[in-house]
């Protein structure tokens, strides 16, 4: 019998990978043989650490995964992979389908992998599609859609600053600017020639 050589992938370095590792460990994976990609998105066709398991897979061998996913995000990525798969004489195994091997040798081992493959990328496009829903609605009904905070011209300063020397409270400008009055007190100060309140 061949060797389990486990494949773990989170995309953002902020996300954990020690479930995947942890699961890779308990189906029998020794710790030497897990290759581990910490914030490298799953649309890339390279994978430094994933070529890397790849490299280390011989015939007989058994590529373990925790989900089908974390080998890539279209169906066209994955089959170039079970391609490659098949090409070493290396089998498959996806912890979250009930850890059975996907044989990609045989034609319905083969089958099998494609389907998975197609519903892990239409799981995405959905994803997707729900996130540009909630964005869309979200701005439609003036939500903060959160990112990077907006910059604001020194003319946009210098008109709150005439608004502020007009009367109107200074909390009320920053407030209608987004930004806090100390930040609107700072860039102030800043402006070239600026007066001072």
């Amino acid at each position: 019998m061949g060797k389990l050589i486990g494949y773990a992938r989170v995309s953002t370095r902020q996300q954990d990978v020690d479930r995947q590792v942890s699961d890779l460990l308990n189906a029998g994976v020794r710790r030497d043989d897990v290759y581990v990609d910490s914030g490298v998105s799953g649309s890339r066709a390279s994978r430094p650490q994933f070529d890397r398991a790849l490299a280390a897979l011989e015939e007989g061998d058994t590529l373990v995964i925790t989900t089908l996913d974390r080998l890539g995000r279209s169906t066209q990525n994955m089959l170039a992979f079970a391609e490659q798969l098949r090409s070493k004489g290396a089998g498959l195994r996806v912890l979250n389908l009930g850890g059975g091997d996907v044989d990609t040798h045989t034609p319905m081992g083969s089958m099998v992998f494609t389907v998975m493959a197609a519903l892990a990328q239409m799981e995405l496009e959905i994803k997707r599609e729900r996130i540009t829903d909630s964005v869309a609605k979200r701005r439609a009904a003036g939500k903060d859609l959160g990112g990077r905070r907006q910059t604001f011209t020194d003319s946009q300063v210098r008109n709150a600053l005439r608004l502020i020397e007009g009367g109107e409270p200074t909390t009320q400008v920053a407030r209608d600017l987004g930004m806090s009055r100390a930040t609107l007190y700072r860039r102030i100060r800043e402006l070239p020639q600026a007066s001072t309140i």
